[in-house]
């Protein structure tokens, strides 16, 4: 299932509340909305393709019946929606909170606002839908004439109770960031450098090996671009696989941070405050969906509405976490050393 996330007349952005709740009152307003997503010149049978109006169930909104060969399609099949029991009304809301406010929602918020009387319900939806910000065939960042990308990698998690200092059971998180340049009479231009982040890529990644560093920039990163890391030795071999490395020894200098990897200690700053403001802990076992969806916040900033169909449209072709794949954690003790 494919589904236009271009602008089009005929599937408007919900630029505000009053307007959501215009466009999407109830289930048949919401089943609409996919059925022209995904028919942009009416309703085409997947078996026969037989072209025009189907029959349409009316305790069913979500399926469309082809009056040639009665074959039944589902307007949530392949969608990060199938098999739910869940009205479209709660994901369309669950979508729109999801994108609209800027530092996201969490669970119990969620949970709270629509009156759903179980949070794992609330929980399952949040993360079926950050299993849709991801595209499958998602592009490295990257390459563009006189930008380069800054990666670095940090340890994401709170103090661990009675182990004393160092990383215990903290979770490594590496990043790669596009660095681009403002015009200087731009009003924009509020850095001396007017430098500022494009694009980012974020993954957990288990050490801080070559190969595991390297291999993280390999699939993040555009062969053939500028990148600037420090000079720790995981970052040595990228010359080796076609990348404009350059090394940079901080030594624990802010100063020198400060002036060759701003943006990516930027982009850090802000994933830890998301963190631990909006979600106040996340288990490591959840942590890739989370930088996932900080990852999409992060490059539709500047286009915060058009994320609401960008979403429902990357929510496509994807396969969503059952709810034992997302509580097979929760059989175990839940301890101090499981939130980061």
């Amino acid at each position: 299932m494919a589904i236009d996330v271009l602008e089009r007349g005929d599937l408007p952005f919900p630029r505000s509340l009053p307007e959501f709740q215009r466009l999407f009152p109830d289930e048949a307003a919401c089943a609409s909305y996919l059925e022209r997503a995904r028919w942009n010149n009416g309703f085409v049978c997947a078996r026969c393709g037989a072209v025009g109006e189907p029959y349409r169930i009316s305790t069913r909104p979500c399926v469309l019946r082809c009056r040639k060969c009665r074959c039944d399609t589902s307007l949530i099949a392949g969608t990060v929606m199938d098999h739910t029991h869940t009205s479209l009304s709660v994901w369309f809301w669950a979508a729109y909170l999801l994108t609209s406010q800027t530092p996201g929602i969490s669970a119990v918020q969620f949970q709270r606002q629509l009156g759903l009387s179980c949070y794992e319900t609330a929980f399952q939806i949040l993360h079926k839908l950050r299993v849709g910000m991801v595209r499958p065939d998602q592009d490295r960042i990257g390459g563009n004439p006189g930008e380069y990308v800054e990666a670095d990698e940090t340890y994401v998690g709170g103090r661990t109770r009675g182990k004393g200092r160092g990383v215990h059971d903290m979770t490594l998180v590496a990043c790669a960031v596009e660095v681009r340049q403002r015009k200087s009479s731009g009003s924009l231009n509020k850095r001396r450098t007017g430098r500022y982040a494009g694009r980012v890529r974020l993954a957990v990644v288990p050490d801080r090996s070559a190969k595991s560093l390297g291999g993280f920039i390999e699939k993040a990163v555009m062969p053939g671009a500028s990148i600037i890391t420090d000079d720790w030795r995981g970052y040595s071999k990228l010359g080796e696989h076609g990348f404009i490395h350059t090394a940079v020894a901080e030594r624990g200098d802010m100063q020198v941070a400060e002036t060759f990897l701003p943006i990516v200690h930027l982009v850090f700053s802000n994933l830890k405050t998301w963190l631990r403001g909006t979600h106040h802990g996340v288990s490591p076992q959840h942590l890739q969906a989370y930088l996932n969806e900080f990852t999409f916040r992060f490059n539709r900033r500047f286009y915060p509405f058009n994320s609401f169909r960008s979403l429902l449209g990357i929510a496509g072709d994807v396969t969503a976490p059952t709810y034992d794949e997302l509580y097979a954690a929760k059989s175990r003790p839940t301890t101090s050393s499981d939130c980061v």
